[in-house]
C-alpha cells in the first residue's frame, strides 16, 4: 500500500507515538534526539533484560528529566513473572518511580499490578506483550482493571488489532520493528533449560539465537526444519520484524503507539531505526512523502545489524520464508565507528568519540537527526595530546578529524564493510 492520501484523510488520523528502547542513559538520549516520542527502559530489578545495561534509580531520574525537557515520555518495565522473593522491595521501588515522575510502568503479572495499584494508584500501567493479549475480550478485561494501554502479543494480526480498537476504548501499542522471539510473546523456557538463566525473570541468554539442527532420535543424520502455525511462533532463527512498508495501514488501524524492539542493541541501531520511522511518519502526516525519500529511509534499515525482515503475523500466518533455516547469522553491512561530541567552525575539526577502529584514508559517512547525511574521506586524525596518528584503535578514544561540513553532537559515523 502506498503512502499518499488526501489531505482531509490525513487530518482525520491520529499521529501515533514512536516508542524506542533505552538500554542505558546514552541510548535514551540518542533515541530522543533522533525522534522518539517516548522510551522504555528497565531498572536493575523487576525487568526482563538483566544483561541490557539497565538503569540505577539515579540514572532513571536523569533520563526522565532529560526526556521531559525534550517533550518525551519514559516508561519503566516491571514485567518479570515474580516468585515471592522477587516481590521484596517492589513497593519501595514503585514509590521511587512515582517520585521521579515516570510516565507509566509496563507490567505483565497480576500480582505486580495489584501492588502497583495499591501503592501508586496515580501511576498509569501498560500491560506488557508478555501478558499475551490477542483478542478484544482480554483487552476489555485489562481496561476494566484500570489499565491505560495494552501492548499486544506479537502473534496478533492487524485485523485483530482493528477489532480490538473498535470494541475497547483502551490504547494499543504494537511492535513494528526488531527481533522476534521464538517463544509465544517471549515466554521462554529454553534459556532456563540450556543456560540456567530464567528469561521470565530477566535473564534471557538468547539461546534461540544459537545454531541448531533438529534430529529425530531414530533418524540420525536427517535434519528437519522447525516450523510454526497460526497460533504462535515455535521456531529457531526467526527473522526480524519490519513494518516500514505498511505504516499507512497501521496508522489507519488506529494504533496508538509504534514500538521498536532493541534494548540490547547499540546506540547506532537505535538512532538509525528511530530516524527512519520518524521521517516516514512525519512525512505521511505532512503530505511530503515521495518515492525517493521512502526508498532512502527504507534502505537505512538495511544498514543496521539485523536478520532478514518479515512482517510477522500482521498479515496472516507466517510461511516458511519467515524463518532462516541455513544459519542464525546477522546481516552487518556497516560498522558503527564514532560519535560526534563537538565541532569547531574555525578550525573545521570535529571531536569524535571512537566506537570502532578507523584510520586515515578511509571513507566514512556522517548522519544525524536532521538527515544531513554525507560521505567523506578521513585525511587526518589528531589525538588528545595534539599528535597526528594513523588510526584510532582504542575503545572510546577521543580524537579530532577535519570535516568540511558542520556537524553536531549526537551525529554518528559509520563505515561500509568491504
Amino acid at each position: 500500500m502506498h503512502y499518499f492520501l488526501k489531505e482531509d484523510d490525513v487530518k482525520m488520523k491520529k499521529k501515533p507515538e514512536l516508542l524506542a528502547p533505552a538500554g542505558n542513559l546514552e541510548k535514551l538520549k540518542f533515541a530522543i534526539n533522533y525522534g522518539a516520542d517516548a522510551v522504555y527502559l528497565g531498572g536493575k530489578n523487576f525487568g526482563l533484560r538483566a544483561f541490557a545495561g539497565n538503569f540505577e534509580m539515579e540514572d532513571i531520574a536523569q533520563g526522565v528529566k532529560y526526556a521531559h525537557e525534550k517533550g518525551a515520555k519514559v516508561y519503566v518495565t516491571i514485567n518479570i513473572f515474580p516468585h515471592n522473593d522477587d516481590l521484596v522491595g517492589l513497593p519501595e521501588y514503585l514509590l521511587e518511580l512515582k517520585a521521579i515522575d515516570v510516565d507509566a510502568i509496563i507490567c505483565a503479572d497480576p500480582g505486580v499490578i495489584k501492588i502497583a495499584q495499591e501503592v501508586v494508584p496515580e501511576l498509569p500501567i501498560h500491560i506488557s506483550t508478555q501478558a499475551n493479549t490477542v483478542n478484544w475480550a482480554s483487552a476489555a478485561y485489562w481496561y476494566e482493571q484500570g489499565i491505560e494501554r495494552v501492548v499486544t502479543a506479537r502473534e496478533i494480526s492487524l485485523e485483530d488489532i482493528r477489532e480490538i480498537k473498535k470494541r475497547v476504548p483502551v490504547e494499543i501499542e504494537t511492535f513494528i520493528h526488531g527481533a522476534m522471539c521464538i517463544s509465544y510473546s517471549g515466554r521462554c523456557l529454553l534459556s532456563n533449560y540450556m543456560a540456567d538463566r530464567d528469561a521470565n525473570r530477566g535473564e534471557c541468554a538468547q539461546a534461540c539465537r544459537w545454531n541448531y539442527n533438529l534430529v529425530e532420535e531414530k533418524r540420525p543424520g536427517e535434519f528437519y526444519p522447525v516450523l510454526e502455525d497460526e497460533r504462535g511462533t515455535y521456531i529457531f532463527n526467526s527473522q526480524d520484524l519490519c513494518l516500514f512498508d505498511h505504516l499507512p495501514q497501521l496508522i489507519e488501524a488506529g494504533i496508538d503507539s509504534f514500538k521498536i524492539e532493541g534494548r540490547m542493541k547499540s546506540s547506532f541501531y537505535v538512532a538509525t531505526v528511530v530516524r527512519a520511522y520518524r521521517k516516514a511518519i512525519d512525512a505521511y502526516f505532512e503530505g511530503k512523502v515521495n518515492k525517493e525519500n521512502l526508498q532512502y529511509w527504507r534502505e537505512e534499515l538495511e544498514k543496521i545489524s539485523h536478520r532478514p525482515y518479515t512482517t510477522g503475523f500482521y498479515f496472516g500466518k507466517p510461511d516458511k520464508n519467515a524463518q532462516t533455516l541455513e544459519n542464525s547469522n546477522y546481516i552487518r553491512p556497516y560498522d558503527f565507528i564514532g560519535v560526534v561530541l563537538d565541532y569547531d567552525a574555525n578550525t573545521k575539526l570535529a571531536t569524535i568519540e571512537q566506537r570502532n577502529r578507523f584510520s586515515i584514508n578511509e571513507k566514512v559517512e556522517f548522519f544525524g537527526p536532521q538527515n544531513q547525511d554525507f560521505t567523506q574521506t578521513i585525511t587526518r586524525i589528531i589525538d588528545e595530546e595534539n599528535n597526528d596518528i594513523e588510526s584510532a584503535p582504542h575503545p572510546r578514544q577521543i580524537v579530532k578529524i577535519p570535516v568540511e561540513k558542520r556537524v553536531y553532537p549526537f551525529e554518528l559515523l559509520r563505515r561500509e564493510k568491504a
